[in-house]
């Protein structure tokens, strides 16, 4: 019995410096294993029962008391741990997916690669046609413009539309004939383009002196001094000397008007071209510089420079031997032989 008492002793002990059950266990097999007497043994076997059986009392007392607190909690633990499984098979899920969706993106890629070349590849097809079909209504512009001696604009348009023809659609085999033609025109464009200029810097300016001196002729018949009337008075005639003359003596350092003058010539649609005949020779040059053709202009400019003097030469003299005998007639006519 002492042995017992001591062995509960060492029980309490134990239990209330550890909660570890390990301790108790081993401190009831030393108990048992030391004492010797077989009634010890079972005296210490019905104490442990006996604890056990409160503990069980105690436990379903407590059971009772708080039933429905560990309702509730049980309720609730077995909700979260649903929970927590649910939301571990749905992670497990996504994670699935995502791989899937992975995998998918890397075969799309290339495939989305390929979709935008072909797009751009389209773009630029489109482009191409879009410049095809400007370039097949360029012969009938083109030969509007001439009619309308919108020389600059024509050029401009020839000159782009070679270009095309010989550049990017060049592979284009339909075009093979439309390429010839226009060619062909860009060719003899710059013909035109000296004709013109040549009767505009010849005949146009002359023709201008004319009639300034037949005006002048109908003014000085009305006078009786008409030895007093000059026959020509070129000093406020524009010239195309006149029309560089400020350019040639600029300043030194300052840039070139002659070349800033001749870039900021542009061609109105809308106006007569040949109403200046100044600016029509500056747009006529332009033209022959776009073409290239400003070599073949000079030579063309000096093989002729005999030629249309001489021609200058014979219609002004012409002109000046009608206006004489007009004006002899008006003086017989007033009694004046002189």
């Amino acid at each position: 019995k002492m042995a017992a008492g001591e062995a509960a002793g060492r029980y309490r002990s134990t239990m209330s410096k550890s909660k570890d059950p390990s301790g108790l266990l081993i401190s009831v097999i030393r108990t048992l294993s030391t004492s010797d007497d077989v009634e010890d043994r079972e005296t210490e076997k019905g104490r442990l029962e006996e604890a056990y059986e409160k503990c069980d009392r105690d436990l379903d007392e407590l059971i009772v008391q708080h039933y429905t607190e560990l309702t509730t909690a049980i309720r609730t633990y077995q909700s979260i741990t649903e929970r927590i499984t649910n939301s571990r098979n749905k992670i497990k899920q996504v994670k699935e997916n995502l791989l899937s969706c992975k995998m998918l993106l890397h075969c799309k890629r290339d495939e989305l690669r390929k979709l935008w070349i072909e797009g751009i590849e389209h773009k630029h097809v489109l482009n191409l046609l879009d410049e095809i079909e400007n370039i097949k209504q360029v012969p009938q512009k083109l030969e509007q413009c001439m009619a309308s001696k919108h020389y600059l604009n024509a050029t401009d348009m020839l000159v782009s539309a070679v270009d095309s023809l010989e550049g990017p659609l060049l592979q284009v085999e339909g075009l093979s004939d439309l390429r010839l033609e226009l060619h062909s025109k860009k060719m003899n464009m710059h013909l035109v383009l000296i004709d013109e200029l040549h009767r505009h810097l010849y005949i146009k300016s002359t023709n201008r002196v004319g009639q300034r001196n037949k005006e002048k002729g109908r003014i000085s018949s009305l006078v009786k001094d008409a030895s007093a009337v000059p026959l020509m008075d070129v000093t406020n005639l524009s010239t195309p000397r006149k029309f560089l003359e400020t350019s040639q003596f600029s300043t030194p350092g300052s840039s070139s008007m002659r070349e800033t003058s001749l870039l900021e010539i542009k061609e109105d649609m809308e106006l007569d071209p040949e109403e200046n005949s100044t600016v029509f020779m500056g747009i006529l040059i332009k033209g022959l510089a776009k073409l290239k053709k400003i070599p073949e202009t000079v030579k063309a400019i000096q093989d002729r420079l005999e030629q249309e003097l001489k021609q200058i030469v014979k219609r002004s003299t012409t002109q000046v031997a009608d206006n004489g005998y007009q004006r002899g007639e008006n003086l017989s006519q007033e009694n004046q032989p002189r």
